[in-house]
């Protein structure tokens, strides 16, 4: 028959919460070297964390008023550290104890001890284990953290120290010396009499110069060497070494500093072969600039002036937009034939720059020949445009022309167009652009047809020739252009000056001018 009575060797209660995770915990703390503490959080009813309890500490745990192991067992968190409420430490407590992430990292406490306020810095390992926290840590004194420091701008600087003890022979080598010399630190340390077999050969005499200066009469060195290291690139290596010596002058004692200048050298490399090219840039740029100057001056050689051809008063203006290698193909040529008529000539090759300005010259020069020996007008514009096209190969290139010619004994006018904008006829007070006749874009294909047209200018009459930036402007469209530069036109007296300056804005310009002004 089954007893229900109770029996009466189970304790009298529970053991207390976190005793059981305590007692498994402790065990392992037991066995970890340095400061452990196990915290249990003790939690208000709604369950929120409102204090942690020490309920297992490693006999090298510490606090700030020197109880050590199993004195700090028990005690409140808050009660005897009140300084940690509401701090950086309490909610990394909380937030490892929520979200399971460990914590690593260094943190500032200070507590009052004797009514004198302590400041102390910890290196911190916070883990959640069996409910509860474990918290490794260690005091980072001031010797500490100059270490730390130390350490990290060696890391930074690509530098490392060496210690050298010529007495007892020993050699010490600091981290980054290692990694410098891509050596793994099983090997120990290279006595400085090997490390010119590194040095690339050019450097080797110098490097076991200063090696054997240092170690024999304490000389000492500052110098950068190339080194070469098994499957690594050249390295520069900044040697700083100086020696204790003893009674008689003897050294005793090597103090060296090792910095990996490899990066900072490269990038110098770089810098000079871009203080090269831009040098020869800038040479390039200043001859270009120097030929565009001169071809300006040879092909252009005055902004205005004023010419008496055949019987016509003639005012030339060229308003280039940029000098030197933004030299524009705008161009005009106005001169006498052999047979006294007149020949004038407004041009513009798109494009700015040398080609532009090379394809200018090699029109103008080319229709000025032809004109003279007797060619007709359109079959002068069909060769440009053969010309155009054939050296389209090496650089192509499009132009516009208007080609005239004035015969004083007729008082006509013979002109051809090449795409360009007609020319402004100014009479009575009256002005009114010239239909053109056939004609299109030099250079854009092969077998254009051209036609002459002819106006007999009367007495009073003004003609106008003008490239394309006299009229267009981004902000308007060209009709508009044109018809304020016939409104210009009628109110403006004789002189090109005048209207020059009605019609051209500088801060509205996009291209350079040229403007050919006939007067009868």
């Amino acid at each position: 028959m089954r007893d229900h009575r109770p029996r009466t060797d189970r304790p009298d209660s529970e053991p207390p919460e976190g005793a059981r995770p305590a007692a498994v915990v402790g065990e392992v703390v037991a066995a970890l070297l340095g400061p452990v503490v196990f915290l249990w959080p003790r939690r208000a009813p709604d369950g929120r964390v409102t204090d942690f309890e020490l309920a297992v500490a490693s006999p090298e745990a510490f606090d700030t008023v020197g109880r050590r192991g199993p004195e700090l067992v028990g005690l409140s968190l808050l009660d005897s550290y009140p300084g940690v409420d509401g701090t950086e430490l309490w909610h990394t407590y909380l937030d490892v104890l929520a979200g399971g992430t460990p914590y690593e990292g260094e943190v500032d406490y200070e507590e009052s001890t004797a009514g004198f306020p302590h400041r102390s810095r910890y290196r911190l390992r916070v883990a959640r284990c069996q409910g509860g926290l474990v918290v490794s840590y260690s005091r980072l004194d001031a010797g500490e953290r100059e270490q730390h420091r130390l350490a990290l701008m060696q890391n930074l600087g690509r530098m490392g120290w060496v210690d050298r003890d010529l007495v007892h022979g020993r050699i010490t080598w600091s981290t980054e010396v290692y990694a410098i010399f891509a050596r793994d630190p099983g090997h120990g340390p290279m006595p400085l009499e090997d490390l010119a077999a590194h040095a690339v050969d050019d450097d080797r005499p110098a490097m076991e110069r200063a090696v054997r200066g240092l170690l024999e009469t304490g000389a000492p060195v500052d110098h950068t060497f190339r080194i070469r290291l098994p499957d690594q690139p050249v390295r520069h290596v900044r040697v700083i070494a100086e020696t204790e010596n003893d009674a008689l002058g003897h050294p005793v004692h090597v103090h060296g500093l090792f910095q990996d200048l490899t990066a900072s050298k490269h990038a110098e490399r770089q810098l000079l072969e871009r203080k090269r090219s831009a040098l020869v840039q800038q040479s390039q740029l200043a001859a270009e600039r120097d030929l565009a100057a001169r071809l300006q001056d040879t092909l252009l050689p005055l902004p205005q002036q004023q010419l008496t051809l055949a019987g016509l008063t003639v005012d030339v203006a060229y308003l280039p937009l940029q000098e030197g290698l933004k030299l524009g193909g705008d161009w005009y040529s106005a001169l006498e034939l052999p047979d006294g008529n007149a020949l004038i000539v407004v041009g513009d090759v798109a494009g700015h720059g040398l080609d532009a300005v090379a394809t200018m010259a090699q029109m103008r020069f080319t229709a000025k020949g032809m004109a003279i020996t007797g060619t007709p007008l359109p079959d002068i514009l069909a060769n440009l445009n053969t010309l155009l096209l054939h050296t389209a190969a090496h650089q192509f290139h499009t132009a516009t022309m208007i080609m005239a010619v004035y015969e004083p004994a007729t008082s006509r006018l013979s002109w051809v167009n090449a795409g360009h904008p007609p020319p402004l006829l100014v009479r009575d007070h009256q002005a009114r652009f010239l239909p053109a006749p056939d004609g299109m874009l030099l250079g854009a294909t092969h077998g254009p047809r051209f036609e002459a047209a002819t106006v007999e200018l009367l007495p009073g009459d003004r003609l106008l020739l003008y490239t394309d930036g006299l009229i267009e402007r981004p902000d308007r469209p060209i009709d508009q252009g044109m018809a304020h530069l016939a409104a210009a036109a009628r109110a403006a007296p004789q002189a090109l000056d005048s209207l020059i300056t009605a019609l051209v804005a500088p801060r509205a310009r996009r291209d350079d001018i040229c403007v050919v002004h006939l007067a009868r």
